[in-house]
């Protein structure tokens, strides 16, 4: 179908779960083999399976890290970057996510490379990982390939040797310890690191170069952290390739033939903030179409800037819920659209919105304060939710499903008109009107 569109270009990475199902499917059906490229496996915690491995096709972790990105998740980062190819013979890991964008409250919060979950500030926090993938992904492309000679250190730790083929090497070493390497999946098994020192010998063309470049991470105590710090150069003209490192815990070490590793600078970000206590949006912006309202995260649904060519007033620039269907879910998304906005800690609160219903008879729309959950959990989700229906009800609930009902009634509503709705929640207290 893809190479009918003209799409010879795209591959197929399957399947983005486990490695067991679709490397046997692979091997019994000679249709599916010839179409899929990479076999991706999620959180496959550095280890492949013959299956897998028998089929000869590129074997990827299509999604792994998803762990705090503090100076442990760095050494989880760190650690799997190189074992990934050592015990699975990954050749890409795909970290989800690149940028924590999202309130930290939600599940998974800081769970990307850098934070950046302020944009009501612009203060960001270009964490510990991202100097971890610097040891990487400087000082080599797409296209270099893993030499044979890699492997474990003898008393804990791994390395990686790639190249060009057109002479460059770089060789990436890791010490992580089992405390401070834990992913948040899957279980880690126990494994010890302790001070070593480590002989390496470059062999063929390799002995031949002349000076290796040098890259330091060291995680741990602020007194001894260093990230992504360059060291003197290594001399090899008489040692024969030779040359041996003084190797601790929690270490990384990239050296190579390239001098073009830099570590960027970047001015100091705005301060920190919480969120507006008091904030206001008309949406009356020039925005593309199909794009969504800062600060807005949702959590089930889609929410969209609309243009509402019907209504030249007030109501001209909207935020509307396009979704007219359930789709096809990964996790265990709510019945009920919703998306969050704010601090997650308010209690005392007075919220404020003109709201229209665009479906007759069975249409609603809500709004709701002190909401404790998103994301993954997001079905389960308590607050106070202040609900109109278009066949003239109301209601208000303790929870998203609508399972705990503080009060209900009648009420002039129906669908194809704007209304106001306020809710103020203060302690022992809730209005809605």
């Amino acid at each position: 179908m893809l190479n009918s569109q003209g799409l010879q270009r795209v591959k197929i990475i399957a399947s983005d779960n486990l490695w067991e199902s679709i490397s046997a499917a692979m091997l019994l059906d000679a249709e599916l083999f010839k179409v899929v490229d990479v076999i991706g496996a999620h959180y496959p915690g550095t280890h492949s399976v013959k299956d897998a491995r028998l089929t000869g096709k590129k074997l990827w972790s299509s999604e792994d890290f998803s762990t705090l990105n503090s100076d442990t998740g760095a050494g989880c980062w760190g650690r799997i970057l190189n074992q990934n190819y050592v015990n699975g013979y990954m050749t890409s890991t795909i970290a989800w996510n690149l940028v924590a964008s999202y309130y930290e409250q939600l599940p998974y919060g800081r769970c990307g490379l850098m934070t950046a979950q302020e944009p009501w500030s612009g203060h960001y926090v270009v964490e510990s990982p991202v100097w971890v993938s610097a040891h990487t992904t400087q000082f080599t492309q797409p296209g270099w390939y893993y030499l044979k000679t890699v492997g474990h250190l003898e008393k804990g730790g791994s390395y990686v040797a790639l190249t060009d083929g057109l002479g460059n090497l770089t060789i990436i070493i890791e010490t992580m310890s089992h405390k401070h390497s834990k992913c948040i999946r899957p279980f880690l098994p126990y494994f010890n690191v302790s001070q070593q020192f480590a002989t390496f010998v470059l062999k063929g063309s390799f002995s031949e170069i002349p000076e290796l470049q040098v890259w330091y991470t060291k995680l741990g105590k602020t007194s001894e952290r260093f990230l992504f710090k360059q060291l003197d150069s290594l001399w090899l003209l008489d040692s024969n390739g030779s040359f041996t490192l003084k190797l601790q815990e929690d270490e990384l070490f990239t050296l190579t033939t390239l001098t073009t590793g830099r570590k960027g600078s970047y001015l100091p970000p705005p301060k920190s903030q919480r969120f507006p206590s008091t904030y206001k949006d008309d949406f009356n912006v020039d925005y593309p179409f199909f794009s969504e309202a800062p600060n807005f995260a949702d959590q089930t649904g889609v929410f969209e800037y609309f243009t509402n060519m019907e209504d030249p007033g007030e109501h001209h620039f909207t935020l509307r819920q396009v979704l007219n269907q359930r789709p096809i879910t990964w996790a265990a998304d709510a019945s009920n659209t919703i998306s969050i906005i704010g601090d997650y800690n308010w209690t005392n609160l007075t919220i404020k919105c003109d709201v229209y219903i665009e479906t007759p008879d069975t249409g609603g729309v809500f709004i709701a304060g002190r909401v404790n959950k998103g994301g993954i959990l997001i079905r389960s989700a308590r607050g106070i939710f202040f609900w109109i229906f278009a066949n003239g009800s109301y209601r208000v609930t303790g929870d998203l499903a609508g399972w705990i009902i503080y009060a209900l009634g009648h009420v002039e509503v129906t669908a194809k008109t704007w209304y106001t709705l306020t809710l103020t929640i203060k302690v022992g207290i809730v209005i809605g009107m």
